[in-house]
């Protein structure tokens, strides 16, 4: 019996490179001064997502909620293998919490339909919350499983899964549809196939083909001329196979009042800054006398006290 598996991914910044030109003088994060990479438990999201159509057959579907430069990673989904990918991009979904992006995947998921699984990574490394998944599964109305390792069976319309639980693991049976959220420990995910990526690597999302049409004719290019010359290359990669799905709120029919800073009951109150600005490295020996010259130097520049 085929399965169909929708799986949500998205792209962070790569916060294994921050350093003291990665952070603004206010104490918080610049993003654009950070590289980024697809969110690595996603990515075993994804993997558990093809093992399943590998195994019983089906279709994998991505969808990934971002700006237009998250399209990287729904190619990287190509790629490795999935079906169908979907950007979901508006500027009115800015600055959305957790509660507000579980609401607007929520609707994306409703929009696409008649799906067996949903398939999350368990937490960004940009936020470390682990929330989204768990919420979508709330506002889906359907069960959940978090902390994948393995899918060990599937039939009759019910997955067994091992899951960890911490200090060991546990067996659970869940009826499909349901929501399961994917350790980094799931296995190995497979690397993208050499022949996928030369058939996907021009494949486009109609946001990257405005953004390259503008930058290409400058200044004094009309909007009129952008739109018929967008359109023009957007036939030829519809043509090859090429023109990727690209979403919006008004697409998914999000209520706006959930969406974006308006759906985002979360609130920063206070931000305290703080600025790397030291040179090189100090060495601390593992002993008494070491550890207590560290919190003196920690206290003196203010990092403590």
């Amino acid at each position: 019996m085929p399965y169909h598996s929708i799986v949500c991914v998205k792209q962070v910044p790569d916060t294994a490179n921050i350093t003291g030109e990665a952070m603004k003088a206010d104490g918080t994060v610049n993003r654009a001064a950070l590289p980024t990479v697809f969110n690595p438990d996603d990515l075993h999201a994804l993997e558990v997502a093809l093992d399943v159509r590998d195994r019983w057959g089906g279709t994998v579907t991505v969808v990934s909620m971002g700006p237009p430069k998250a399209a990287d990673v729904l190619r990287d989904c190509l790629y490795r293998g999935a079906d169908r990918v979907i950007l979901l991009t508006d500027r009115r979904a800015a600055a959305s919490d957790t509660l507000a992006t579980s609401y607007i995947l929520n609707q994306a998921v409703r929009h696409i339909g008649n799906y067996d699984f949903v398939f999350c990574g368990r937490q960004a490394i940009d936020g470390d919350t682990a929330q989204v998944g768990p919420q979508c599964a709330e506002k889906l109305g359907i069960p959940q499983v978090t902390y994948l390792e393995r899918l060990i069976d599937l039939r009759d319309r019910t997955a067994r899964i091992r899951r960890n639980v911490g200090n060991g693991w546990e067996i659970v049976e869940v009826r499909l549809p349901v929501l399961v959220t994917v350790l980094d420990t799931a296995g190995e995910v497979r690397p993208p196939a050499a022949r996928r990526v030369m058939k996907y690597k021009r494949a486009r999302v109609r946001a990257e083909l405005v953004a390259a049409v503008a930058a290409a004719g400058g200044a004094g290019v009309s909007p009129a001329d952008v739109e018929r010359e967008v359109e023009r290359r957007a036939e030829t990669l519809r043509s090859r196979g090429l023109m990727l799905e690209q979403w919006d709120l008004d697409d998914i029919q999000a209520d706006l009042k959930w969406c974006g800073l308006a759906g985002s009951p979360t609130k920063v109150h206070r931000v305290q800054s703080i600025v790397l600005t030291k040179q090189g490295y100090t060495e601390i020996p593992p002993t008494e006398e070491g550890i207590r010259r560290l919190v003196r130097e920690l206290v003196v520049d203010h990092t403590l006290g």
